[in-house]
């Protein structure tokens, strides 16, 4: 489920779906379950989704895309009103999960897992989420209508990405719903819901989570700090420009000030070119090639300047959103 995107001139969605109303307050089924909110800066704009309580310290489980470019994350506990401010464990681009740590939190109510591999078709799930980011849980029921399902998703930046083993499910799910919990019929955690907001939009109807045995695979390597291909661990590499495809490599359109690009010389107008040596060919790659690296990594930037000479710098990687 996708998270929903917040502009100043955002105009007050009006999308129906089947709540109780009287269900939000009951704590068998908000019971671990926070709103999610970001500031995205560079995009300036902000979002808003949802997230499940794994860790009484603190920890919190919600799909990447609901924190992808935020520059602030806060969360809240609807049951107590309190907010904190939240740091970014580790995330999984491809199986959209995102594992967060509060800051100074202690004793929070924690969500109870279930077991997703004994899942069936027809079996009760109920959706608890920030829907339409209205800063309030509310509760949908539904029914389990389809297992290890497999769906395309797309972003604002025009990237696909196929998501597999999928649980779909007739719960009416809406923006701001992303990272919430799909609930069995003991209020246990089976999913988390995944599919479909203004930047990820599904090819098929209906909604969808991950399983919940799927999810807390990628949290384990997450808390352990292990880094896969997929598994990104602690901060994100940064930049600090805006890049548009050119010939030869990626144009610099923008620098942010007193960002890892600016202190190493490169300007507006230069052509990136290659990176440790390496071409860079897109802004995919470049972004895959970043993945890899840590806030504090120093590379080796290949550019042409606006003179079209080639040149080199060593860049000391900044601190930057999450991807």
């Amino acid at each position: 489920m996708r998270r929903i995107r917040i502009v100043a001139a955002l105009a007050v969605l009006a999308i129906a779906f089947g709540a109780d109303a009287n269900a939000a307050t009951k704590p068998s089924l908000t019971k671990g379950v926070v709103i999610v909110s970001t500031d995205l800066a560079y995009q300036d704009s902000s979002a808003a989704g949802t997230g499940i309580v794994l860790t009484p310290s603190g920890e919190v489980l919600t799909n990447n895309h609901v924190i992808r470019g935020a520059t602030t994350i806060t969360v809240t506990v609807p049951a107590t009103k309190r907010t904190y401010t939240a740091q970014v464990l580790g995330y999984d681009i491809s199986d959209d999960i995102a594992l967060l740590k509060l800051d100074g939190a202690s004793n929070l109510a924690t969500a109870t897992r279930g077991n997703s591999a004994k899942l069936r078709v027809g079996q009760t799930a109920t959706a608890v989420g920030n829907a339409n980011g209205g800063g309030r849980l509310v509760v949908t029921s539904g029914r389990v209508t389809g297992l290890r399902q497999a769906v395309t998703v797309s972003d604002d930046e025009g990237g696909a990405v196929r998501m597999t083993g999928l649980i779909a499910t007739s719960a009416a799910l809406v923006p701001g719903d992303s990272g919430g919990p799909l609930l069995d019929a003991a209020a246990r955690v089976i999913g988390v819901d995944a599919v479909g907001t203004s930047n990820y939009t599904s090819t098929s109807s209906g909604g969808y989570a991950i399983p919940i045995n799927q999810a807390m695979a990628i949290v384990k390597l997450i808390e352990s700090g292990t880094s896969t291909a997929k598994v990104h661990i602690g901060g994100t590499a940064f930049l600090g420009v805006s890049l548009a495809q050119a010939e030869g490599g990626l144009a610099v359109r923008s620098v942010l000030d007193g960002g890892a690009a600016a202190t190493a010389g490169i300007a507006v107008g230069d052509v990136l070119t290659t990176i440790d040596g390496q071409p860079i060919d897109s802004l995919a790659g470049l972004r895959a090639t970043l993945f890899r690296h840590h806030p504090g990594d120093t590379v080796t930037l290949g550019y042409l300047d606006e003179a079209g000479t080639q040149a080199t710098t060593t860049v000391v990687l900044g601190d930057g959103p999450p991807q």
